[in-house]
């Protein structure tokens, strides 16, 4: 049963009631998936994705699969140092179940994406995050009104008084990356990350 409070004072009470959500199954919506909520133990930056995958659904913990191995890569952090610097989040928590043509997962629909932003909306007034990395266009869509991946990757935007900075999805699904001037947009998307994260470390 989905319990939401009208008011959290803290990320632990907030990720409890998280962790046995099901709104959007309430609402009819095929989910495949508890939802993925990572232990908060003190990160100091937010990364914002689109919805876990089916690896993530198994293992209950975020960006288990071949998209987080390549974020990983991207961002040259290894899992331990991952985790302790990012609070992995996503657009919606639960496992979507694939897409109706075979190719990649389901993309939550607009009311699942709504039922599901009470939580991230939650999370950021109680962790206040310096640094936001939306990850793909969804995400940076939900979070930041972006409508365009190839626009905003490598680019440094404001939310409520955090520094964001979008980065496309890490799936293999997209052929986004196969334009040369696509794969450079990472590369300063994730400089302009690393200075970020360096910045947050010397506070």
């Amino acid at each position: 049963m989905t319990r939401r409070r009208s008011s959290y004072r803290s990320l632990a009470s907030l990720q409890r009631d998280n962790r046995v959500c099901r709104a959007c199954v309430e609402a009819g919506f095929p989910l495949e998936s508890l939802p993925i909520v990572q232990p908060y133990r003190g990160q100091r930056a937010y990364i914002f994705g689109q919805a876990p995958g089916v690896q993530e659904g198994v293992e209950r913990l975020p960006w288990r699969g071949r998209a987080g191995r390549t974020l990983r890569r991207w961002l040259e952090l290894d899992e331990d140092e991952f985790y302790e610097t990012f609070y992995c989040a996503s657009v919606t928590r639960c496992y979507p179940g694939k897409a109706p043509s075979g190719r990649g997962d389901r993309t939550p629909s607009p009311r699942e994406q709504e039922l599901c932003a009470f939580w991230r909306d939650w999370e950021l007034e109680l962790f206040r995050p310096r640094l936001i990395i939306p990850v793909g266009g969804l995400a940076a869509g939900r979070l930041l009104g972006l409508k365009s991946v190839t626009e905003c990757v490598g680019r440094r935007y404001e939310h409520q008084g955090a520094t964001a900075i979008p980065l496309p999805h890490p799936s293999g699904a997209s052929s986004w990356l196969n334009d040369p001037a696509n794969r450079a947009r990472v590369a300063g998307a994730v400089r302009l990350i690393r200075a970020e994260l360096d910045a947050l470390g010397d506070e």
